[in-house]
This record gives structure tokens, C-alpha cells and sequence, in this order.
């Protein structure tokens, strides 16, 4: 008498799930591989570090470079307005001394 479908498979199935050992090359293998992919992996690593470094401080450098433009820009705005308010203030004093001046003629 054959066995059942399902008592079949159960039995395939605890066949293919009964723990083996590994063969004794394997881990030499596995490191052998291992050693030689690391130096390439490592290499590239550095490269793109070295990369992003040089990327950051540049951005950096630029970023400092704008801001002291900036600043400069600003400070040299803020110079055409003292002028202008000087220029104003030297007007209107001018102009009060001729008004007065000529309120002082009609009296």
C-alpha cells in the first residue's frame, strides 16, 4: 500500500528540510571571494568619500563667498543711504533758512 498524497509530500518535505553539513571548502571559498572583492569595494568607498569631501568644501567656499558679497552690497547700500539722508537734511536745513529768511523780509 502506496502512502497517501499528503503524507508523500510531508515526507519530501522533511527530506529537504533535514540540516546538512556544509562542504569543507565552502568557507575557504566563501573567504577566498570575500579577500578578493574587499580592496575594489574600499577603493571606490574612498574615491566617492574624497568626491563628496571636495564637493562640500566647495559649496562651502562658495557659500562663504556669496555671503560676503552680501554683506558687502549691503553695506555699501546702506552707505547710499546715510549719503542721501545727508544730502536730504542739508536741503531741508537750506530750504527752513530761505522760508525764514524771506517770512522775516515780509514782516
Amino acid at each position: 500500500m502506496g502512502l497517501e498524497p499528503m503524507e508523500e509530500f510531508e515526507q519530501e518535505l522533511r527530506q529537504a528540510l533535514e540540516r546538512r553539513s556544509a562542504p569543507a571548502s565552502l568557507k575557504g571559498r566563501i573567504m577566498a571571494r570575500r579577500s578578493a572583492q574587499r580592496p575594489r569595494s574600499y577603493v571606490w568607498q574612498r574615491l566617492a568619500a574624497a568626491v563628496l569631501l571636495a564637493a562640500v568644501m566647495g559649496g562651502a567656499a562658495g557659500w562663504d563667498v556669496h555671503v560676503r558679497e552680501e554683506r558687502r552690497r549691503g553695506e555699501a547700500a546702506r552707505e547710499q543711504v546715510m549719503t542721501a539722508l545727508r544730502i536730504t537734511g542739508h536741503a531741508l536745513n537750506h530750504m527752513n533758512r530761505q522760508l525764514a529768511a524771506h517770512g522775516r523780509a515780509q514782516e
